[in-house]
């Protein structure tokens, strides 16, 4: 059986006070981070917090697409869309 494989569309704001879930924003997750947006420090905080509130291993979480945007396509291994949709919500 295949692994199960989500992309959400997340809006990230980096340098915020603190890393936090702020809910949805349209079509995408709002994350916010306080990271800076250099060196790919802000993208590392929003995959570990994608991550630890997803109950997913850091390795099955990745960015596909956005490296230097605010606005990213974030690809999960091993949950499916309403399962990490559901998960989301309950964290937010």
């Amino acid at each position: 059986m295949p692994e199960k494989t989500t992309r959400l569309r997340i809006r990230v704001a980096p340098g915020a006070a603190r890393t936090e879930l702020a809910g949805r924003q349209g079509e995408s997750w709002k994350v916010r981070v306080n990271a800076p947006p250099q060196k790919g420090r802000a993208n590392d905080a929003v995959l570990d917090l994608l991550a630890h509130r997803l109950g997913l291993a850091r390795r099955n979480v990745s960015l596909v697409h956005g490296h230097g945007s605010r606005d990213k396509l974030v690809e999960l291994r091993g949950v499916g869309r309403l399962e990490a949709e559901r998960r989301l919500e309950a964290a937010s």
